[in-house]
């Protein structure tokens, strides 16, 4: 990853490389790699290819989300924009989209062209988010097409890009790729409930941060959709001090935990039926991608 984003140019290296030397936990190209050694196959070096073009569309994408959300840590660390500004951000992260899709040009046209579809997916995704912006009304329908667009759709891509590159069957890919985006819901699902339930230091940012810039997430919509007047007469706004700890309160006591997590059970069941349909390491699959959101 860090050899991807090396140039001449020792600062666009810095700016590129910034959130891959910060860490992370690096699930997409695990599922890339995983999809790839099904039915017993040596992984490639193709094969980590299309798993670091993946990585890199996340990270570009986490650049200009951060840039959005006027973010100052991301990883345990400053964000670019917080560090070099909401310029040299943009361009950063679209210096590492225009690599991930020179990766995946060097895989075939049937690659290129995914992932080419994927960053599509992940705007459509980030635009229906924004559209309902401080939006009360937002419905849980509305959610779960952003967050597939913009979260699952990668995953989804992630295991499809590794059966397509080690040679897989049809049947094989389509599994994966169901898969992937079951894995990516509950991934999100878990993600979003956790930016409201967690501490801040466990985030690594603010806790319920994006109920206070207006991104009204599965469990706040479940909390307005059971009648919570005092909720609603925060929210419409940004939120700040007593206001933002109150909401949270609220959040966090009701039954909208608790139905969340049974909305994520209901994907994590979606990603068990995908794996039935392959005749190789089901257990295994789901083993190393699921532990990490467990």
């Amino acid at each position: 990853m860090l050899a991807s984003v090396t140039t001449t140019d020792a600062h666009l290296t810095e700016l590129a490389s910034h959130l891959i030397v910060a860490g992370g936990k690096r699930l997409r190209p695990v599922l890339t790699v995983i999809a790839g050694s099904l039915d017993g196959r040596a992984v490639t070096d193709d094969v980590v290819l299309g798993g670091v073009s993946c990585e890199l569309v996340h990270l570009g994408s986490l650049y200009h989300d951060d840039f959005m959300d006027e973010s100052e840590t991301r990883r345990g660390v400053e964000t670019v924009n917080a560090r070099w500004g909401n310029l040299q951000a943009i361009l950063a992260g679209d210096f590492l989209l225009a690599r991930a899709s020179e990766i995946a040009a060097g895989l075939g046209t049937e690659v290129a062209g995914l992932l080419a579809r994927t960053i599509g997916w992940l705007c459509e995704g980030q635009i229906e988010e924004l559209r309902h912006t401080y939006d009360v009304g937002r419905t849980e329908e509305s959610y779960l097409a952003s967050i597939h667009g913009k979260t699952a759709s990668l995953y989804g891509t992630a295991a499809r890009v590794g059966g397509i590159v080690a040679g897989l069957s049809d049947e094989e890919i389509d599994a994966l790729t169901d898969f992937g985006n079951a894995y990516g819901m509950v991934f999100q699902v878990v993600d979003d409930l956790l930016d409201l339930t967690a501490t801040d230091e466990r985030l690594g940012k603010r806790a319920g941060h994006d109920m206070e810039v207006g991104v009204y997430t599965l469990p706040v919509i479940h909390t307005l959709s059971v009648g919570s007047a005092e909720l609603e007469s925060l929210l419409g706004g940004p939120l700040h001090g007593p206001e933002a700890e109150r909401a949270l309160e609220i959040v966090r006591s009701g039954p909208a935990i608790e139905s969340t997590i049974s909305r994520a059970r209901d994907f994590v069941t979606d990603a068990v039926r995908a794996c039935s349909a392959l005749e190789e390491a089901p257990a295994a699959l789901l083993a190393s991608a699921l532990s990490p959101t467990a």
